[in-house]
Parts: structure tokens; C-alpha cells; sequence
């Protein structure tokens, strides 16, 4: 399969989930569409569409923060991909090590 078959929504974006391939930690979800996946494919960094900003991202680009990508997968509905990568530093914009960082029992 190449990224143009896979099962896009109406806004031409599928959810990317990213994970630390040595701890299996989910580091983040974000959106690619058929460029983003194929610049992450080709340069082995994550690539994104940014919805809020309309314009490409990729991460770590300004912060240092690389994802180097071992592999990226899709689901059984080609609907979503997996991107298994080995993050340089914290995944989330807020230090976090990933953006999975709170959960419902921190609200008390």
C-alpha cells in the first residue's frame, strides 16, 4: 500500500499515533495528510499538517526535539497510522516527555 490508498477523512487528514519504540510510551497523536506522510516516510522524521497553523510541521525542527522514524504502520482500516520512532527529547510543546501526561484521576 502507498500512502495515497490509505482512507483519508473529508479534510484529506488521518490521526498519526507516535510511539517510543525502546518503551512503547504513546508520545503523541497528531494529522497527516498524503504529503506529510510521504515527507516522514522520505526524511525518516515526523512530519505533520498543523490544523490550526494550515502549514507543515516537523517535529523538532525548531526545538531540537527530533522523532527519527523506525517504522510507521497503518490499521486494519488504513485509516490511522503508527509511527514507532526514537524521540531526542520530550514530545510534548510543554516539556512533557509525552503529551499523555494527565489523567481524569489528577482532577480529583
Amino acid at each position: 500500500m502507498t500512502p495515497e490508498e490509505l482512507t483519508y477523512d473529508d479534510r484529506g487528514l488521518l490521526p498519526a499515533v507516535v510511539q517510543d519504540a525502546t518503551t512503547g510510551a504513546v508520545l503523541m497523536l497528531a494529522w497527516v495528510d498524503v504529503e506529510a506522510l510521504r515527507r516522514t516516510i522520505a526524511t525518516k522524521t515526523t512530519w505533520f499538517w498543523s490544523r490550526s497553523r494550515q502549514e507543515y510541521w516537523n517535529k523538532g525542527a525548531t526545538s531540537g526535539n527530533v522523532q527519527k522514524v523506525l517504522e510507521v504502520s497503518y490499521d486494519c482500516d488504513a485509516d490511522a497510522v503508527l509511527m514507532r520512532v526514537e524521540p531526542a527529547g520530550p514530545a510534548c510543546h510543554t516539556g512533557e516527555y509525552s503529551c499523555f501526561y494527565r489523567s481524569f484521576d489528577d482532577a480529583g
